[in-house]
């Protein structure tokens, strides 16, 4: 583009000339060589002559281009040729500034980041990379990072030059100086020489050592304890504020000039003495200070230059540590009576500490206990004596409970052990570290609440199924419980359901007025000596029998029967009981009348009977007489029977009275045995008495003991079978006497044996005589004696009933009382 340019202007020149010099010919009349027609006007002319010159403004323009476009070549290769000068420099001294162990940081302006050039040697532990090198703080110890900072600021802000020696965390020494030069400033670090190096590392350690003993001696003096340097000779050098107190002088410079010594001659030598051997001299030492006795503990250790000592004031400190001991001896004490098992670990978790509920719970030997053991060690003991839960993974569980050593808060668990015990197990931590574990036994409560909840519930179910109305008042008069059964007697379904219902309330409701303001009066009177009440109310066709029980803290219950049915039930009762005691009356009466008329007319055929078969009325042929023995034979039973109905008539009039006398036993059974043969041969029936030789004698009424026992024996003889054998036995027993009488008949059907004792009752047909009352006189006998009959029966072995007579009748024990 720029060589068109040039030519266009080269022919605009050209053009310019020619028609200028176009124009001037024609204006002096002359010819233009033929270039301009004559006919040319002044206009073409003038138009031919600016070409022209343009052509040469042109020409010109091109030439004067031409020239400086190779004066500004020159010009770019001498400024190509500085700059590589300049390159080549720049790496020079950048190879300069590696090679010689240095690094320099250029801020060229403050708004542009600085160059970082140079390297420092790896064992200063300066880092390489730039950012990490650029922050101090990472690399450098931190008091020459924090003064570095320091001073780059001042050079920067204002032009201030510094030089001083840093050193990295490795503990290398390097020097940095700062310059300025215009508006750039220069930091530069740099590897010091051996010597150099060694004598700026003495330098910094002397520092050093001169700051930490300031900062020691600034701490000693602000220490409440006496502290003192001794040289080798043992004389005071320095000593502390505290220690000038103590001795009572100024200052410690006049303690130290004075020689004031702390402690006495004597102790002074014992501690210059064991202050020499290496382990120093740590003992308590006693004092006067401010006129009181104080006891140190002083420790003084030898050194290079002398010694140094501190004595700490355990006056306070043994008297806390009394009483902490008196206080945890007093705990101890404590916790050994409680019923709860505590057990303490240390640090370690080895036991310190247990009482004796814990051994007890736990049931270990004081051996072990005494031993010290480890948390872990006693829960693998309990673990495998079987006294710890089962768990699925015993590792990860027995972690868990440890972890309770780590842990800041008290932490709670809940251990079923296999006894059937439930404990609540809190580990509570301790300042210092360890643990205090408290084992509490919750099956007894836990058992407690659940049979308590389970009372509740069965007494809200008992008194919601209960047919009586319950309901209990506080002594403000409000309603706290009442059943279903109350509500629907008094039809308050609705009211009872709210809360806290006043009995006024409840009162207005039922509209029994009379009964419920009775009530109310007694639910919230104040009399000190309540007690029970009852009554009867009517309530809608309804009779209820109330009664009120005063309860604890001031309640009272009111309770409600439906005593309607039962009201009818007893007067139906009544009036029953009325008719029967008529009936029984009239029975008595019956009895002994009819035993009155039947005995009169027997006894007189008994006696006519006895006079006809004497021989007074002449002689009887054979037939003659077996009718009179068989009229004899029935009226003596008849008349059996009419003394047994009159027996059973006293006895149930509760009228018989017996006669309490010593009967001996032998003598009775012989002569019932007696009477009871011919009977017995008549039916071909064999008796086999066996008397006790030692049976002896009873307090008895012989005449009812031979009855009994007379009619036993004899129901014996109608039972028994042709040609088998009666047993007959007397024997003696602890406190009586007992008479067995066994037969060998089919036995008595077991749905019989609670009837058999029953007046009239005469067993399954085919017995051969008897109305069915010796049994039941034979029960009454014996229960009047205090005794009991028992009765054995089976169709194999027969029958076998025993009669129970003790040697004394309670009832003759009280009578005689």
């Amino acid at each position: 583009m720029r060589l068109g340019g040039l030519r266009y202007a080269l022919a605009a020149t050209a053009s310019t000339a020619a028609l200028t010099t176009a124009t001037h010919a024609q204006d002096a009349g002359a010819p233009v060589f033929g270039l301009i027609s004559p006919a040319l006007g002044t206009p073409e002319v003038v138009q031919f002559a600016l070409f022209a010159g343009a052509m040469t403004a042109a020409l010109a323009s091109a030439l004067w281009l031409i020239r400086e476009r190779g004066r500004t070549a020159a010009q770019n290769d001498a400024l190509r040729a500085k700059v590589q000068a300049l390159n080549g420099q720049i790496a020079t001294l950048e190879a300069l500034a590696r090679t010689d162990g240095q690094r320099a940081i250029i801020w060229e302006d403050k708004d542009r980041k600085p160059a970082v050039i140079g390297a420092l040697e790896a064992s200063t532990g300066a880092p390489a990379e730039r950012s990490t090198f650029l922050a101090f703080g990472r690399w450098l110890e931190p008091r020459s990072a924090a003064r570095l900072e320091h001073l780059i600021a001042d050079l920067r802000d204002e032009a201030k030059p510094f030089s001083d020696i840093i050193e990295t965390r490795a503990g290398a020494p390097l020097e940095v100086t700062g310059r300025t030069n215009g508006s750039s400033a220069v930091v530069r670090f740099a590897n010091l020489a051996s010597e150099r190096a060694t004598g700026a590392k003495l330098a910094l350690e002397h520092n050093r050592v001169v700051q930490i003993l300031q900062t020691l001696k600034s701490l000693l003096d602000a220490m409440d304890a006496p502290a003192w340097l001794r040289d080798s000779n043992g004389a005071l050098t320095w000593v502390n504020a505290s220690y000038a107190r103590s001795v009572q002088q100024e200052d410690a410079a006049e303690a130290v000039a004075r020689g004031s010594e702390l402690f006495g001659s004597q102790a002074l030598r014992r501690i210059s003495e064991q202050s020499r051997t290496e382990s120093g001299f740590n003992e308590p030492v006693s004092t006067v200070v401010d006129g009181d006795r104080v006891v140190f503990e002083v420790s003084e250790t030898p050194g290079p230059w002398g010694s140094a000592g501190i004595a700490i004031d355990q006056t306070e400190f043994d008297a806390i540590r009394s009483e902490l001991n008196k206080t945890i001896r007093s705990h101890e004490e404590t916790l050994d009576q409680l019923n709860t098992a505590v057990a303490m670990f240390d640090e370690n978790a080895r036991l310190r500490f247990y009482n004796q509920a814990f051994r007890e719970l736990w049931g270990l030997d004081v051996a072990f206990l005494e031993s010290v053991p480890d948390n872990t060690m006693l829960l693998d003991r309990l673990r495998a004596e079987g006294k710890l839960p089962e768990q699925p993974e015993w590792r990860r569980w027995k972690d868990g409970i440890l972890a309770a050593y780590q842990s800041i808060e008290p932490q709670e668990h809940w251990w079923h052990l296999p006894s059937a015990q439930t404990l609540r197990v809190v580990a509570s931590p301790h300042p210092k570290g360890g643990l205090t574990w408290v084992f509490e036994d919750l099956t007894e409560r836990i058992d407690l609440e659940s049979r308590y909840k389970t009372m509740v519930r069965v007494r809200g179910e008992t008194l919601d199924h209960l047919a009586e109305g319950v309901a209990v008042f506080a002594a403000n008069g409000k309603l706290q419980l009442a059943n279903p059964a109350f509500a629907r007697f008094w039809g308050i379904e609705a009211l009872i359901a709210e809360d806290g219902v006043h009995i006024a309330r409840i009162a207005a409701e039922c509209g029994n007025e009379e009964t419920w303001k009775h009530f109310a009066g007694i639910v919230t009177g104040f009399d000190d000596d309540r007690g029970d009440e009852a009554g009867r109310c009517e309530q809608d066709g309804l009779t209820l029998s109330w009664m009120i029980a005063p309860l604890p803290n001031g309640q009272t219950m009111i309770t409600f029967v439906d005593v309607t049915a039962s009201d009818q039930v007893e007067r139906a009762l009544r009036d029953r009981n009325d008719a029967l005691e008529r009936t029984a009356r009239l029975r008595n009466r019956f009895v002994q009348h009819v035993s009155y008329e039947l005995r009169t007319p027997l006894t007189n055929i008994a006696g006519f009977t006895a006079l006809l078969a004497s021989d007074d009325t002449g002689p009887l042929n054979r037939k003659q007489r077996e009718y009179v023995d068989h009229i004899s034979s029935s009226s003596d039973a008849l008349m059996l029977i009419v003394d047994d109905i009159l027996d059973l008539a006293t006895i149930d009039a509760g009228i018989m009275e017996l006669d309490f006398r010593e009967i001996e036993i032998e003598p009775v059974m012989r002569e019932i045995a007696t009477a009871l043969a011919p009977r017995l041969q008549e039916h071909e029936i064999d008796l086999a008495v066996r008397i006790d030789p030692d049976i002896g004698a009873i307090h008895a009424d012989g005449s009812r003991l031979r009855q009994a026992v007379y009619n036993v024996l004899s129901n014996a003889a109608d039972f028994a079978p042709e040609g088998t054998t009666v047993v007959f036995t007397g024997e003696r027993e602890a406190n009586g006497v007992v008479i067995k009488i066994r037969d060998h008949g089919p036995g008595i059907p077991e749905d019989s044996l609670n009837e058999i004792f029953n007046p009239f009752h005469t067993g399954k047909p085919g017995r051969r005589r008897g109305a069915g009352l010796g049994l039941s006189l034979a029960k009454s006998f014996v229960t009047l004696h205090d005794g009991r009959i028992e009765i054995q029966s089976s169709p194999e072995r027969g029958t076998e009933v025993h009669l129970h007579f003790p040697q004394v009748p309670p009832s003759m024990q009280v009578a005689a009382e």
